[in-house]
């Protein structure tokens, strides 16, 4: 399970719409990078993979490779915005220790 908090679903909602996306799916994903060895990737897209797990949120169809759930099982995702710009925030109970930047991550093995 993924939770969306009412201000991340607003962002991804003005994305969708001012890159006149409005219909598309909103991909979660997982790949190698960052300090910690393992960052987030968010995509909007036009279609989903037969693969996909797919969730519904208010409105919102999110896709999730199935090589990417065991990483974001029960992902929490918020938006803010502060004096440097707003950006996505994560709360990965998988997470053994996160990046000061919130983007990359680390698990334990």
């Amino acid at each position: 399970m993924i939770t969306i908090t009412p201000t991340a679903l607003q962002e991804i909602q003005r994305m969708q719409i001012s890159r006149q996306q409005k219909d598309s799916y909103f991909r979660i994903g997982v790949t190698n990078g960052g300090c910690l060895g393992l960052i987030y990737t968010l995509n909007l897209e036009s279609t989903s993979q037969e693969t996909d797990t797919v969730y519904q949120h208010q409105g919102l169809s999110i896709i999730v490779a199935p090589e990417n759930l065991p990483y974001i099982n029960n992902l929490k995702i918020d938006y803010s915005e502060d004096l440097m710009g707003g950006g996505f925030r994560f709360q990965n109970p998988q997470a053994t220790k996160t990046c000061n930047c919130g983007q990359s991550f680390a698990l334990n093995s």
